[in-house]
């Protein structure tokens, strides 16, 4: 699957803007986070299959939010009609329901997808309490000012994201820094 199908499939499931931003800000930071994880080799590739996997690892939770069992295995499934055998790329999506059967995620890609997904709505509120809500002056040191408030973003499990130290080797800080950067990246896409 390239990633232009996977943006298809993705905008022919999900027709929440600020549903898709999300996915797109995931797909941008996992991709930071294959570079740096898996190295040089084979780079290329493997930023891709996890920026798919980060791309639709919500692209059936407008399918799927009454029934949250069936969550992100939708998902997998319509990526498997559509062709796709990649068994790492599809059990990539699907991981991302787990949790609601009580399983954690068991490779790599799952892990960074685990802990990214949560920071990324984090990142995006601090942004919209910046006077210009703009990625562009959000820091590490932003983000972390807010990290111990509680009440802040209080949708957002803290201790998913902090398991990027313990399951992924990376600080709780450089794991900010690779994400907001990921996001800035693409600030005109996600509209910050």
């Amino acid at each position: 699957m390239t990633r232009q199908e996977a943006l298809e499939l993705l905008h022919s499931k999900m027709q929440n803007t600020n549903l898709r931003r999300h996915c797109y800000s995931v797909e941008a930071v996992m991709r930071a986070l294959a570079e740096k994880l898996e190295g040089e080799t084979e780079s290329a590739e493997l930023a891709e299959a996890w920026g798919i996997v980060g791309l639709l690892h919500d692209g059936d939770y407008e399918f799927t939010k009454e029934h949250p069992e069936k969550h992100a295995k939708l998902m997998a499934q319509w990526v498997r009609d559509l062709g796709e055998k990649n068994e790492e790329l599809l059990e990539g999506i699907e991981s991302h329901g787990w949790f609601h059967e009580g399983r954690l995620p068991k490779t790599r890609m799952q892990w960074a997808l685990y802990c990214c997904d949560e920071l990324t709505g984090l990142i995006v509120a601090v942004a919209l309490v910046r006077p210009d809500k703009k990625l562009s002056s959000v820091t590490v040191e932003s983000v972390l000012k807010k990290w111990p408030h509680k009440e802040f973003a209080k949708g957002v499990d803290r201790k998913q994201i902090e398991k990027c130290k313990e399951k992924l080797g990376i600080k709780l800080p450089d794991f900010i820094e690779i994400s907001l950067k990921a996001m800035q990246g693409i600030s005109d896409d996600l509209g910050l």
